[in-house]
């Protein structure tokens, strides 16, 4: 038994369609495939078959792999810069906006607030809090979740210094993330 377990998980490292064995390989339609030969599959069943059927070696793939693997290194390096200097790397969370590349409070930002002291008081279920402000409840997860909130940026696993203004105190963020533990809310 654990033979078979063994043999399917190395046949799964290797790429459908150009035969490239990697850790890395996705799956698509129940098939692994590598990160180049993913790229190019087509969403169509019948179209991914004969994908699929017409092979190509994957050495034939590798000056894509390799600039792909260069170029995904040097944008994550880039971003980890950013976020280093304590610059946003996605768009502007609720309650924010941008104006001349700086996060700044936007107009509804004292919504933000409220948003966290209905939440810590309970004085509102999660999805009576996201009625009343117009969100989802995973929405209004997010918002009681995010560090951008407490003058933080977080990316890549790591917390760093932001360069703009905090909407929320520390204390109030850090009571609301108890919260979230003893009801055994997991994190989005």
């Amino acid at each position: 038994m654990n033979y078979y377990k063994k043999m399917v998980t190395e046949e799964s490292s290797i790429c459908s369609k150009c035969g490239y064995k990697s850790e890395k390989n996705k799956e698509k339609f129940g098939l692994p495939l590598c990160n180049i030969c993913f790229l190019f599959a087509p969403n169509n069943p019948e179209e991914f078959d004969n994908y699929i059927e017409e092979k190509i070696s994957f050495e034939c793939l590798e000056p894509f792999r390799k600039y792909s693997d260069l170029s995904e290194n040097r944008n994550k390096k880039g971003m980890i810069k950013k976020a280093l200097l304590g610059k946003l790397m996605t768009r502007p969370p609720f309650g924010y906006k941008l104006e001349k590349k700086k996060l700044i409070p936007a107009q509804n930002y004292h919504e933000v607030e409220e948003i966290f002291e209905e939440f810590l008081n309970g004085k509102f279920s999660l999805t009576k809090i996201a009625k009343k402000h117009n969100f989802s409840v995973n929405g209004i997860k997010k918002i009681l979740m995010n560090f951008t909130y407490v003058g933080k940026i977080k990316f890549n696993g790591q917390i760093h210094q932001g360069e703009h203004q905090p909407l929320i105190s520390s204390t109030l963020f850090n009571h609301v993330q108890n919260k979230f533990e003893k009801l055994g809310i997991k994190r989005i």
